[in-house]
């Protein structure tokens, strides 16, 4: 069924679609209206599950952490400062092999205060071992949530999914909701082997000491290497069945250019309106957007952009004294390429700054002109 529905509102009606049953709630803007939302369906009988008020982001995350070690599919979403304060516990989570699904609308990280599109609160969650799936537009949205929970539940590890503060968490968009049945039939009940039961009793979160503690790491890395194996069977299950189609990274015009931009969230729509417009012009211009981050899929990215000679990364993050971090990613893995293409990295949109399709062309338009990146970021946009 088709509905217009917010960026925000396709998230809770992802979790009710895939019958959640405990959700923990602490409103921050811009994901209030998810909990909102959620604790009305609950209300009115559309979702059975516990909808739990707490008194903060750690202690939302902390809630989940019983839930889901005693077997129970659980939900919750944040932003931004909320998503720091859950980071002591996020690691916990991903250590326990517990696979919790949350939404992070990406917003700026204070001070000061800035409530607008911001990558930078899920980019410094990179080390916790979660897995990350970033987002285009309000359908993708509510399918990642979907296809979260089967990837999560696969491998036994975490999945945040990551869409942009109000470019997409408060716009409206149209968007195909599908009948529960048919998510019943791509998404099984929730049945993990080990779980806290009192009639099979086991210890869990016990002290590892150092004879253990460096391969139970291991194993939290393989497990998470192992979503790159799995995923794309996950999304050509989700397309036999839904009809719609999605991969570790999506490639746009990208065979045959010259140039390729990488992008990450609602940038990528300007981008791929930008690149129309300059392949009229008979300039060689690719589009590749980023979906999963973690784990990083190394060899796509080798592939789609080893042949490339030049890659401009736009980054709607900053890490203080090195620039965008997916640049900076994107030059690891492409440095023991032979042939590898210059890189270009650009930092643009901070804060909900508006980035549109004549910026993304003055910074093609800067790499076309331009045989030296010189290695520092390029800020695109600045006030003089």
């Amino acid at each position: 069924m088709r509905q217009l529905l917010k960026g925000n509102y396709a998230v809770a009606e992802g979790a009710k679609l895939c019958r959640v049953k405990v959700i923990s709630a602490y409103p921050i803007t811009p994901q209030t209206t998810i909990v909102e939302r959620l604790s009305e369906i609950c209300a009115n009988g559309e979702l059975d599950a516990k909808f739990i008020k707490v008194e903060s982001e750690h202690s939302a995350m902390a809630t989940l952490v019983g839930a889901s070690s005693a077997g129970i599919r659980a939900f919750t979403a944040t932003s931004s400062n909320g998503l720091l304060l859950m980071h002591e516990v996020l690691h916990w989570v991903a250590g326990a092999r517990l696979p919790i699904v949350m939404s992070n609308v990406n917003r700026a990280v204070s001070g000061g205060w800035n409530i607008w599109a911001d990558q930078t609160d899920s980019i410094s969650q990179r080390d916790t071992g979660w897995l990350q799936i970033y987002c285009e537009s309000s359908q993708e949205v509510l399918d990642s949530v979907i296809m979260a929970y089967r990837l999560a539940e696969k491998i036994m590890m975490p999945v945040m999914l990551t869409y942009d503060a109000f470019f997409l968490s408060h716009t409206t968009e149209v968007v195909d909701v599908p009948d529960i049945e048919r998510v019943d039939e791509f998404l099984p009940p929730f049945q993990p082997e080990y779980k806290l039961d009192i009639d099979n009793p086991r210890m869990f979160g016990g002290l590892i000491s150092p004879d253990y503690f460096y391969e139970h790491r291991y194993t939290i890395h393989k497990a998470s290497l192992e979503a790159l194996e799995y995923y794309p069977e996950v999304c050509r299950e989700f397309r036999d069945i839904f009809g719609r189609e999605y991969d570790i990274t999506e490639e746009y015009r990208t065979d045959d250019a010259e140039v390729v931009v990488v992008t990450a969230g609602t940038i990528t729509s300007v981008v791929r309106i930008t690149v129309d417009k300059m392949r009229e012009a008979g300039k060689k211009i690719g589009l590749m957007k980023l979906r999963v981050f973690r784990p990083v899929p190394i060899d796509r990215w080798r592939n789609v952009l080893g042949n490339v000679a030049k890659v401009v990364v736009i980054d709607r993050n900053l890490s203080p004294g090195l620039g965008g971090v997916f640049a900076d990613e994107i030059q690891s893995a492409l440095y023991p390429l032979e042939n590898r293409p210059s890189i270009y990295p650009v930092v643009a949109g901070l804060g909900g700054r508006d980035v549109t399709p004549a910026d993304i062309e003055g910074i093609i338009n800067h790499a076309l002109s331009s045989d030296d990146p010189a290695g520092a970021p390029l800020f695109w946009g600045l006030k003089q």
